[in-house]
């Protein structure tokens, strides 16, 4: 049998394959056609040089940085009706290494360093080469957000799993603080941005080249409705659709534990049509039950939420207490994983979900914007005295004063003696009257898996391992990055770093 002849056995099998993976999933939007359209004479509605499937960080990088690259005609497809997806409604959280921060407050740490954290939370099966490339671009990536008008709080914070506080937020405490200045500065360079197109698939020529894609104009989510277009991409297509932590069935396929009544803090357009059809064409999948939960989620708010950011902020100067021992339990800033699993062992004599709380001293809770947010809405509350707290919670209050007293002495000698937290930012901030506490609950948040890609972003085929000409990918669609946990904060530059890198690729190639 020829190669060819085996490489088109191959592709349909894989058409096949992905096809049912599909239909096992159920989505609410209209069905993803055939990706695979090899006719020479089809009818285009719309010729561009460079189409970019989402409208996130990724997305917005790319198409920026390609027009600085002389790229004439770069059109953002987005299939909701607002622009931004995930990365407008995630935390605004940017690692940066050797930051201008971090030189004017005196921190010393490195790419190399940042990227050996990386590792450690990724469980060692993280992608040194990308982690690298990302950690070393990261002040450019900045630089580019504030070249478009993003704005930061002027301090650092420290992260569960990083060795040094080099994490950067938005003053919206949001990522909007990024996309919606980006998204701004895009179109202001030229690119078009349409919202309500639903990507529904590629077109190839006969050499499996990538040369353009099916389009739902008009698309309502959770609605059949809409008019299916072809739009040539002249240089190429840049996939940053995100993704597939809200497709129920695909992530239970990866991870059976991951059912309906976890909750999720993504937009309910993040359900994988991207990746799904990525894979369809011959995209090597990777990492895809490496699917991360959030340690800083509430069960008492839909989504992301206000209590995400209140819990980041405070964890380093806060205690995670077990409500049936009144005990602390973990390392409140250790990696991700490490939280999660740990949350997850909090339960009642039934073996029923019993949500720890988070106890922070009101005197550096108030410090962060989303306080006032946590308590008007009922998701958080502030308390007088320890006993009123042991009462609310239901939480055996002789351990609880002693396990405060303990750790109040290990804010002053610097030394947590019991799970070895990096003390460097509760020095000397013990927790004293009034409180504030929330609960917490692991929220799926981030998939580790997606379609494989090399350094230069274009996505990898599974039977060559060489890249599918005409085809880049960055953000969360890809996999492999990070590993088996991804530290809180990477995402943004991983998404900018690697957008900004599809975008000067799909001009050089």
């Amino acid at each position: 049998m020829s190669e060819s002849k085996i490489n088109i056995s191959r592709r349909d099998s894989l058409k096949k394959l992905t096809a049912l993976t599909f239909v096992g999933a159920a989505s609410p939007a209209i069905a993803l056609e055939s990706p695979i359209d090899s006719k020479e004479n089809i009818q285009w509605d719309k010729a561009i040089d460079i189409a970019i499937i989402g409208s996130g960080f990724a997305g917005l990088a790319a198409a920026i940085t390609a027009v600085k690259n002389g790229a004439k005609s770069v059109a953002i497809f987005e299939k909701m009706s607002v622009y931004g997806g995930n990365s407008a409604i995630n935390g605004g959280l940017f690692a940066v290494p050797e930051s201008p921060l971090q030189s004017k407050e005196n921190v010393k740490d490195s790419a190399k360093l940042m990227v050996k954290d990386q590792i450690a939370s990724g469980r060692g099966v993280a992608d040194t080469t990308l982690l690298e490339h990302v950690a070393k671009n990261a002040n450019k990536a900045l630089q580019l957000t504030l070249e478009a008008g993003a704005e930061y709080h002027p301090y650092l914070q420290q992260l569960g799993g990083h060795s040094k506080p080099r994490s950067y937020q938005t003053t919206v405490n949001c990522g909007a603080g990024i996309t919606q200045p980006m998204l701004q500065y895009a179109r202001e360079l030229g690119v078009k941005t349409y919202n309500r197109h639903k990507f529904n698939g590629f077109i190839q020529n006969e050499q499996g080249d990538v040369t353009g894609i099916k389009l739902v104009k008009g698309f309502y989510f959770g609605e059949d409705r809409g008019q299916t277009i072809n739009v040539k991409a002249t240089r190429g297509v840049i996939m940053a659709s995100g993704g597939f932590a809200q497709n129920i069935p695909l992530r239970m396929a990866q991870d059976p534990t991951l059912n309906a009544e976890v909750g999720c803090t993504n937009v309910k357009g993040a359900t994988g049509d991207g990746l799904l059809a990525m894979l369809r064409i011959g995209a090597t999948p990777i990492h895809m039950a490496h699917i991360q939960s959030g340690p800083w989620a509430s069960p008492d708010e839909g989504g992301f939420g206000y209590v995400s950011n209140y819990s980041l902020f405070n964890f380093p100067h806060s205690v995670a207490i077990n409500r049936a021992t009144g005990q602390r339990f973990m390392n409140e800033i250790a990696d991700r994983k490490t939280r999660c699993d740990a949350e997850l062992t909090c339960r009642d004599e039934n073996g029923n979900p019993l949500p720890p709380i988070l106890v922070t001293s009101y005197h550096y809770s108030k410090h962060h914007s989303s306080l006032k947010k946590v308590l008007k809405y009922g998701v958080g509350w502030q308390f007088d005295t320890l006993e009123e707290l042991a009462n609310h919670f239901n939480v055996p209050i002789s351990p609880l004063k002693k396990q405060i007293e303990q750790y109040n002495q290990y804010t002053k000698s610097g030394v947590d003696e019991q799970f070895g937290k990096i003390m460097d930012l509760a020095k000397n901030k013990p927790i004293v009257p009034p409180f504030t506490a929330v609960r917490l609950w692991p929220k799926a948040h981030y998939c580790q898996g997606g379609v494989q890609i090399n350094k230069r972003a274009q996505v990898l085929d599974s039977y060559s391992g060489k890249p599918i000409r005409g085809l880049l990918a960055a953000g969360e669609v890809t996999g492999g990055v990070h590993g088996v946990s991804r530290l809180g904060s990477c995402a943004i530059p991983e998404c900018l770093v690697m957008g900004m890198t599809a975008g000067q690729t799909i001009m050089e190639v």
